[in-house]
């Protein structure tokens, strides 16, 4: 029997023990920020779409921005029994997606940014990465194995 899929919209995040495949489609400028605890086999996985909220408050959905996903994500994990001293995470996603928008100053850069400074404010360190580029991603990740895999058009499947 294969594990259940639970799908991970925009803006969201879900969590959950093993064996689950948490599944997001169509990370283009979106960061995808997976989270896993190998001991207790608890994952999350956020798409999230911009780099602060601070301009955007009061917050109505804290999975849409990066300072308030990770955190979000985060608890959700602990809840589930997570252990905050165990987690890493694997990110995926930020995207430039238009030709026209200038060569350093994107949003899925600043996605990149922000993800790896809120996790470094939050001492998870980053195992493993596929960000920037000009291809979409989907993204499944096992909360039995800690695997994430990294669909594109182009590229194929990658195993992060």
């Amino acid at each position: 029997m294969s594990p259940p899929v639970i799908v991970v919209d925009i803006a969201d995040v879900k969590a959950a023990t093993k064996p689950a495949k948490l599944v997001s489609i169509g990370l283009g400028s979106c960061v995808g920020v997976a989270l896993f605890d190998s001991t207790s086999k608890v994952g999350s996985l956020a798409h999230i779409m911009l780099p602060s909220s601070r301009n955007f408050q009061p917050v109505e959905n804290r999975a849409k921005y990066v300072d308030t996903a990770i955190p979000l994500a985060i608890e959700k994990m602990l809840k589930l029994g997570a252990s905050k001293s165990r987690i890493v995470a694997k990110i995926a996603g930020g995207a430039k997606m238009f030709y026209f928008t200038p060569k350093n100053d994107y949003i899925g850069r600043k996605n990149v940014i922000a993800v790896k400074n809120i996790l470094e404010k939050e001492d998870i360190r980053i195992v493993a990465e596929d960000t920037g580029g000009n291809v979409g991603r989907t993204l499944e990740f096992d909360t039995s194995s800690g695997k994430l895999l990294v669909r594109t058009v182009r590229e194929g499947v990658r195993e992060l």
